[in-house]
């Protein structure tokens, strides 16, 4: 299968496997000079992100997600934990036809600076199951199962 993406800008980068094993795909900071933003910014540099501040950054593409399937936008690992920018508002549906935004939360106590071209997330193409929703006229809880309404931890340790 193939997820095919469309270059808004000449400059926007294509999204990359670091190793051809990894599930996900890098996606990288592609300044828009038409963006107006409430994030520090300047067009064609750097992008800043005030500590508690959540923006969306630009990639610079478009994605054609196959139906049945969404694309889903995560942590990159070494960004999450070294700079404490965390992935917001994470799926991208068939139907989206507009340029790909990373919604980046700033988690940490200082300003963090990302330049252009440099790796912000990392997406997954997942298949979905798209289902019905049907109402039932009984509570689901009321029904004796061994695990019952236990949530976080009820399993225990070992």
């Amino acid at each position: 299968m193939k997820l095919r993406f469309y270059k808004i800008r000449e400059n926007a980068k294509l999204p990359v496997r670091a190793h051809s094993t990894d599930a996900g795909l890098d996606l990288f900071y592609c300044p828009d000079p038409d963006q107006r933003i409430d994030c520090y910014w300047k067009p064609e540099k750097e992008y800043k992100i005030p500590p508690g501040a959540s923006c969306l950054v630009p990639t610079g593409l478009r994605v054609e997600v196959p139906v049945d399937h969404m694309l889903e936008v995560k942590n990159k690992s070494g960004i999450a934990h070294k700079e404490k920018l965390i992935v917001g508002a994470c799926v991208i549906d068939p139907g989206y036809t507009g340029e790909v935004y990373i919604n980046l939360h700033n988690v940490g106590g200082s300003t963090k600076v990302i330049e252009p071209m440099q790796k912000i997330a990392q997406a997954v193409l997942v298949p979905v199951v798209i289902c019905e929703v049907e109402e039932i006229l009984y509570d689901p809880s009321e029904i004796e199962t061994d695990r019952g309404d236990g949530a976080f931890g009820s399993t225990g340790l070992l």
